[in-house]
């Protein structure tokens, strides 16, 4: 007969202080006391902090993963399809969600994307949505399993019972500068996910001088990680290391990059790079699930029903499904407008050598189009469009950007802002 061990808190700490390997089964007794009250925020805090200093090796990182992904609801689907997901790490006009979830359900495929707000200077996916009137991020379980599998997309908020507990360490890794712990960043990000039931994820992570991950080094260490943790948990996943020293789409705010996915989606956009990029992942995701032979065949399908409005058709029918217009594609007065728009023209001739990225996501704020402080209220008409790209030949009185604001003194910081994000030299692209 197998005698259970005690859970000893303390000497768990201790080997984690340590960087000693760690039980599984204490892992989760560690975690599931989070939920119960056992584990008391001084010995989160601990944990946090042994992690951060002494790291965690890949088989814990994967036990700890599945710990907080077990500590809440995980979806069960029975569907005549895979079902997928997409993660990005964040930056600036990064609406590929918008997009990607509608092409795949248009493929077979089922996407029940939980999604997060704007953290920092990166946009977030819920804000864009929350843009769209009468549409509920925050819609139940069994509305949002419905919508999956009536739809084969839905895109809402993490509810109260997913990963609960990853909340509680993710508001102590903030209390204590512990942000950065590659370990924790992982099994933040794929308990949220994996409590999703996937089949198949895609990670876009960012470089650049937008992103969380500044260098490529960086990216590469992080998406090596998800992936290999991800799959030790039994999921199929890739990752697709994508440029952000410069904004993905030519909109960073809100509402203007919802308009700017449906335009992408109705093919009247010209933002070849967020084409090119969402259906490389969705690429990706559709050859891990075997919905095309290889990438080759899944970006030609996936451009197929972008372009052939199959996937708009879907979005479409998402939003109305979700609470928003049943004429979004036809009609997008269900967007707020902002009171000031106008254009930032170029000061001086030249190239477009550097874009400040991390800036551009910033002024978005200062136009109240993100949060300076969590419980923040946001204006989802404001932000920019038109954005010029890196590498284009400008003249002066030329416009970098058009801005939509709430009022001329906001305008005129953000406008600022702007400017100086652009570093335009003399010389030939």
């Amino acid at each position: 007969m197998e005698h259970k061990t005690t859970f000893l808190p303390q000497e768990f700490l201790a080997q984690a202080r340590d960087g000693k390997n760690l039980n599984a089964q204490d892992i989760h007794a560690f975690i599931n006391g989070i939920k119960t009250g056992a584990t008391s925020p001084a010995q989160i805090g601990a944990f946090v902090m042994a992690v951060r200093l002494s790291g965690l090796g890949k088989n814990n990182i994967v036990d700890l993963t599945c710990a907080l992904r077990d500590s809440g609801d995980v979806l069960r689907w029975d569907l005549d399809g895979p079902v997928v997901d997409k993660h990005s790490t964040g930056g600036v006009g990064d609406n590929v969600s918008l997009i990607l979830a509608p092409i795949l359900a248009a493929l077979g495929a089922y996407v029940p994307m939980i999604s997060g707000a704007g953290l920092g200077h990166t946009g977030g996916t819920l804000d864009k949505l929350s843009s769209i009137q009468g549409y509920k991020i925050d819609a139940d379980n069994h509305v949002f399993k419905n919508v999956v599998t009536n739809i084969g997309c839905a895109i809402i908020g993490q509810t109260d019972a997913l990963a609960p507990a990853d909340k509680v360490l993710y508001a102590t890794r903030s209390a204590t500068a512990a942000v950065d712990s590659i370990a924790l960043i992982t099994a933040s990000i794929l308990s949220k996910k994996l409590a999703e039931g996937l089949d198949a994820l895609v990670l876009d992570i960012k470089s650049g001088n937008g992103a969380m991950m500044q260098t490529k080094t960086e990216a590469e260490e992080l998406a090596s990680s998800l992936v290999e943790v991800a799959r030790g948990a039994g999921v199929k996943t890739s990752a697709l290391i994508t440029d952000m020293n410069q904004p993905l789409a030519s909109a960073a705010g809100n509402s203007l990059e919802v308009i700017n996915a449906l335009n992408l989606l109705k093919s009247e956009s010209h933002d070849l790079r967020l084409k090119d990029v969402t259906l490389k992942l969705c690429a990706k995701l559709l050859a891990d699930c075997e919905l095309a032979v290889d990438e080759q065949q899944g970006y030609e399908k996936a451009k197929t029903v972008l372009e052939n409005g199959m996937a708009a058709e879907k979005f479409a029918q998402m939003v109305s499904a979700l609470g928003g217009p049943n004429n979004i594609l036809e009609n997008d007065t269900c967007l707020p407008k902002a009171n000031i728009v106008q254009d930032i023209k170029a000061e001086k001739s030249g190239v477009i050598k550097t874009i400040d990225t991390r800036s551009i996501g910033m002024a978005v704020i200062v136009l109240g189009g993100g949060r300076k402080k969590p419980d923040d209220k946001i204006d989802y008409s404001t932000g920019f469009d038109n954005l010029a790209e890196l590498g284009t030949k400008i003249n002066q009185g030329d416009i970098l950007a058009r801005i939509h604001a709430a009022d001329k003194d906001t305008a005129f910081e953000a406008s600022k802002m702007l400017r100086a994000s652009y570093i335009i030299e003399n010389g030939e692209k």
